[in-house]
């Protein structure tokens, strides 16, 4: 499986960015994808998942500025950001697990896409 993850740049204190990712080499019958942040220095932290059940679900500090969606036919995974702030400056990363459950923890994803910087100046 390979995850192509693209739209990552540099975007001033309250602008907006739109991450896309896309998996290929497989067919899942039921699966979630997720996007997941590291800075340097920091250990990887989640940001957003999707389920092909349609439950969404956020980290506390991107709720209701960032919004995940996914084209379930195309496996692929949106994250549109909104309202971005210096701290959330990172390489993201998207994943994929098989299972319709959604899940915060990195260990639980199966395949993972190369990462996109988004730099965000304050």
């Amino acid at each position: 499986v390979q995850l192509q993850a693209s739209g990552g740049g540099l975007v001033q204190t309250g602008g907006s960015l739109r991450l896309s990712c896309a998996a290929s080499g497989r067919t899942f019958s039921s699966f979630s994808m997720a996007w997941f942040r590291q800075a340097p220095g920091a250990e990887r932290e989640f940001v957003a998942a999707i389920s092909t059940s349609g439950a969404t679900y956020y980290a506390s500090s991107v709720k209701g500025r960032f919004t995940i969606s996914a084209d379930r036919a195309k496996i692929t995974v949106y994250l549109q950001m909104n309202s971005l702030k210096p701290e959330d400056t990172a390489v993201y990363y998207c994943a994929v697990r098989s299972s319709w459950v959604i899940s915060t923890i990195v260990k639980t994803y199966d395949y993972w896409g190369q990462g996109t910087q988004v730099t965000v100046s304050s």
